[in-house]
């Protein structure tokens, strides 16, 4: 029997589950269960399916019983399993946005762009095969369109910044809001007495700050008591982290204003950001050392670097 992931069950039927990409507690997927019915939101890669279907299953939750699988977006950590995970799931739709759509029925483009950022041996390490999604079974949102899961409404909201085919699911039930990469990244073991630690994700491309400012100002405007990142889970105290979100934005703007021009870009903007992100974990009060720091920050620092780079190449800045 296949072991199931790590997960943590939530009021409201919402349970995260580690898709186990990378290392512990980076990427999470989540399932909504109401009145016999189930949503998955975001999946992970297609290596993190049969750990979803075991979580599934111990909650006594048949392959029949889900009807959405919602994909905030098609990037590989939140899309890359969506095809075979719908292979499994006889009834469910795949709610994917506009701009995204094609990606996941005809992968190709999104597999080739993927490949050339992380190479061929790290992309099957990574993420395995992507399953294309039959073109019936995906339905196209418009923003602000509400699907109902037996009942529970759950409204998509199209949010830019993090990339132009990224929307958040809002849930009113569970007085949350599903937000993939929208509202920044916030792992699990940066927490301190504090609370939570949390930083924008730039990655890889598309990055737009203002689009990115916008989002968190339109989740906020909702008026949630909880978020549900994609990395990692539940967060609350969500006016002081919409605070850290538009100071770091801002933070990450001026970085890459500042090298723009440097001979030496990516590594000068490298070094600054981690520097950044350091001074911010020790003004919260985290105590991990600079090995730990670095370990959980690096690979984050270096996509986010790219993201700026695309904005400063593609942008009046």
């Amino acid at each position: 029997m296949q072991q199931a992931p790590y997960s943590v069950d939530f009021d409201n039927g919402i349970t995260a589950i580690d898709v186990e990409y990378v290392r512990p507690m980076l990427d999470a997927s989540h399932l909504v269960l109401h009145r016999g019915r189930a949503a998955f939101v975001d999946t992970g890669t297609s290596h993190s399916v049969p750990g979803l279907l075991q979580a599934m299953a111990d909650r006594g939750i048949s392959p029949e019983q889900v009807d959405y699988v919602f994909v905030t977006h098609v990037h590989l950590d939140h899309a890359g399993g969506a095809g075979a995970l719908m292979q499994a799931l006889p009834n469910a739709v795949a709610v994917v946005h506009p701009r995204g759509a094609r990606h996941l029925a005809e992968p190709e483009k999104l597999i080739a762009g993927t490949r050339a950022v992380y190479g061929d041996e790290a992309f099957e390490r990574m993420y395995g095969d992507i399953i294309p999604i039959p073109a019936e079974r995906i339905h196209v949102p418009e923003d602000g369109e509400t699907l109902e899961l037996a009942g529970r409404p759950l409204r998509v909201m199209f949010t830019e910044g993090h990339a132009r085919h990224h929307y958040c699911l809002v849930d009113p039930d569970a007085a949350g809001v599903f937000t993939g990469d929208s509202f920044g990244i916030s792992y699990r073991d940066l927490d301190s007495d504090s609370g939570p630690f949390i930083f924008p994700t730039t990655t890889p491309v598309h990055f737009d700050p203002e689009a990115a400012h916008q989002a968190v100002d339109r989740i906020m405007g909702l008026g949630p008591r909880y978020l549900f990142l994609t990395h990692f889970s539940r967060v609350e105290a969500l006016p002081r982290l919409a605070r850290a979100m538009h100071e770091c934005l801002d933070g990450f703007v001026a970085l890459a204003c500042k090298y723009r021009d440097h001979d030496d870009r990516s590594n000068m903007m490298q070094r600054a950001m981690f520097e950044f992100l350091d001074d911010r974990l020790d003004a919260g009060g985290f105590t991990g050392d600079k090995d730990q720091r670095h370990r959980i920050l690096d690979d984050d620092v270096r996509l986010n670097v790219q993201g700026l780079e695309f904005w400063l190449d593609h942008s009046d800045q």
